[in-house]
């Protein structure tokens, strides 16, 4: 572990593009996650942060984002910066760039293309709105206090989709902090092909670990690192 730390076999550049990225430790547990997935890959991850907010209106974060060899998309909470993330998941899907969304980073990617692909309803998100909407369930007692899910949730893993190639497992248990979600009755038009586009409910930078990693960062990077070549 400590040879692969200290001894890598080249660099591979990750954009995370966020709300708080003034404050890098607010995604300490990504960026942990990602050096994890360094020293699994024996590669030098580096981490640039793109401000979502501004990269709305600012081309020249976006000539900026044109550099990168992998995009993530963090978890978050809050309508600010939402069409600056979006704007950089079409950029990734767009030009085949390896994505990585979790939980908001997810929620944002179906959005995208449910509205740039399949031309649905633009009003779909219902998180900043007061009326239903068709992508993200919603109920009576959505916006209550304790109504997230938390903790570890299980999650069974389609045959043959790249996340049970990554897994290597029909089920897992991964740890969970939400209270929208996908609406799954979409999710066969949602599909697409893509090199490596993943988007993901939970937060897998929880369970990384040094010896470890996590299989999904492990796999973006090495997504990335090819994605280079």
């Amino acid at each position: 572990m400590v040879d692969a730390l200290l001894n890598s076999e080249g660099n591979v550049n990750i954009y995370m593009v966020g709300k708080y990225v003034e404050l890098p430790d607010a995604y300490k547990s990504i960026n942990e996650a990602l050096l994890h997935a360094g020293i699994t890959n024996r590669t030098n991850v580096t981490i640039h942060y793109i401000d979502a907010e501004a990269l709305e209106t600012d081309d020249s974060l976006m000539a900026e984002l044109k550099k990168a060899d992998g995009i993530l998309v963090p978890g978050g909470f809050g309508e600010r910066g939402t069409m600056g993330k979006m704007k950089a998941i079409t950029y990734a899907r767009e030009n085949n760039v390896p994505y990585l969304g979790i939980c908001l980073g997810m929620q944002l990617a179906v959005i995208e293309f449910a509205r740039n692909v399949l031309k649905l309803d633009a009003n779909l998100i219902t998180e900043w709105m007061d009326e239903r909407g068709e992508l993200q369930r919603r109920n009576i007692d959505s916006d209550l206090g304790g109504t997230m899910r938390l903790g570890g949730q299980k999650a069974e893993l389609v045959e043959d989709s790249k996340l049970r190639d990554i897994y290597d497992a029909p089920v897992i248990v991964e740890r969970h902090r939400h209270r929208y979600e996908m609406n799954n009755s979409y999710i066969e038009q949602l599909e697409s092909e893509h090199p490596w586009f993943i988007g993901v409910q939970y937060h897998p930078e929880f369970t990384s670990s040094p010896r470890e990693g996590h299989p999904l960062f492990h796999h973006f990077v090495k997504a990335s690192i090819e994605a280079k070549k």
